[in-house]
C-alpha cells in the first residue's frame, strides 16, 4: 500500500534528508583537512630584546632567565641600564660578562651606545668618535657582535649635506676601527631630520666604507615614498632591527619580515618596547605575534 505523504511526514523526511546532506558534507571537509598540508614556516627570523625599555631594570641574571623562559635568542644591552655592561668594567669584569652569556642559552649579544656624529662642535664630534672606539673595545671583550650608534639630528644653521657628509666620514672612521676587532657599527635610522631611509642612504654614500652597517628602526616614515623602495635602498647594509608595537596596523610588519627572510637576513629582530607588570606573559605574547606574522606557528 502506498504511504500517504502527510505534511508531518514531509517535514520529517525533509529534515532527515538535510541532516544526511550536512553530515555528508562534514565528512568531505574532514577528508580534505586530513589530506591538505598546513604549511608552517620552519625558518622564522630570530628574536631578541633591546633593554630599552622593558628590561632597563634587569641585571644580567634576570635578562638571561627571562629571555630563556620566553624563547628569545639575543639581547641588545643599552648603555646606562641595570645590566652594568659599560666601559668602566675591569678586564676581569668583562671576561665574566662574556662567560655568563656564553654559558647561557642566548645565541648572541650586542651593545647599544648613545654616540652621535652630527654636532658642528669639533671637540664634541671628536669626543663621540673616540668614545665609540672605546666602546668597540668593550664589545670585543664581552663578545658582542656589534654596537648601535646614532646620527640623531640636523643642527640648525648648518647645511644638511654638510651634516650628512660629516656623519658619513665619522662612521667610516669608527667602522674601519671596529672591523679590525670583528665588531660591526650599526647606524640607527633615528633622529630629528635623520630618521628617514633616504637620508641614511645619503650618509652611507658619503661614508664610502663597506663596514658601515644599518640598524633598521621600524619608523612610521619607512612607508613614505614606498616601503619596498625604501627597504631596497638599505637592504644590503641591514645588520640589526628594532621592532616596536607589533599590533600597530600602519606598519607593514608581515611584508617587512618576508623581505628580510627573502634577502637571507641572519641577524636578530630586537623588541624595543615599553615595560609590563607581567613581562614574561607580555614577552610570550610578543613572540607569538612575531612568529604568526611569519606563518611560523
Amino acid at each position: 500500500m502506498n504511504k500517504v505523504l502527510t505534511r508531518r511526514n514531509f517535514l520529517m523526511t525533509g529534515t532527515l534528508a538535510s541532516a544526511t546532506a550536512v553530515f555528508a558534507g562534514c565528512g568531505t571537509v574532514e577528508e580534505k583537512q586530513d589530506t591538505e598540508k598546513i604549511l608552517i614556516n620552519p625558518n622564522p627570523l630570530k628574536l631578541g630584546i633591546m633593554t630599552y625599555n622593558i628590561a632597563k631594570d634587569w641585571d644580567i641574571e634576570t635578562i638571561i632567565k627571562n629571555c630563556t623562559e620566553t624563547g628569545y635568542q639575543s639581547v641588545e644591552l643599552r648603555t646606562t641600564h641595570a645590566h652594568g655592561v659599560e666601559v668602566t668594567l675591569t678586564p676581569a669584569g668583562r671576561q665574566e660578562v662574556k662567560k655568563r652569556f656564553e654559558d647561557s642559552a642566548l645565541e648572541s649579544i650586542s651593545l647599544a651606545s648613545g654616540f652621535f656624529y652630527h654636532s658642528p662642535d669639533p671637540d664634541e664630534l671628536k669626543k663621540n668618535i673616540e668614545g665609540t672606539k672605546e666602546y668597540v673595545l668593550l664589545a670585543k671583550d664581552v663578545g658582542a657582535t656589534g654596537i648601535r650608534v646614532f646620527p640623531n639630528a640636523i643642527p640648525e644653521g648648518v647645511p644638511e649635506e654638510k651634516t650628512f657628509e660629516q656623519i658619513g666620514k665619522a662612521l667610516a672612521e669608527v667602522s674601519s676601527f671596529a672591523n679590525n676587532y670583528g665588531v660591526e657599527i650599526r647606524v640607527c635610522v633615528h633622529g630629528h631630520g635623520t630618521s628617514s631611509v633616504p637620508v641614511i642612504k645619503k650618509i652611507i654614500d658619503y661614508a664610502q666604507n663597506p663596514y658601515v652597517y644599518v640598524n633598521w628602526n621600524c619608523n612610521p616614515s619607512d612607508t613614505e615614498g614606498g616601503f619596498e623602495e625604501n627597504f631596497n635602498l638599505l637592504k644590503d647594509r641591514i645588520k640589526g632591527v628594532h621592532m616596536h608595537e607589533l599590533w600597530v596596523p600602519e606598519y607593514p610588519y608581515r611584508l617587512f619580515f618576508k623581505m628580510l627572510a627573502d634577502m637571507g637576513f641572519k641577524g636578530y629582530c630586537n623588541a624595543e618596547v615599553d615595560g609590563s607588570e607581567d613581562p614574561i606573559r607580555f614577552m610570550k605574547y610578543y613572540r607569538a605575534l612575531f612568529l604568526a606574522y611569519q606563518n611560523a606557528i
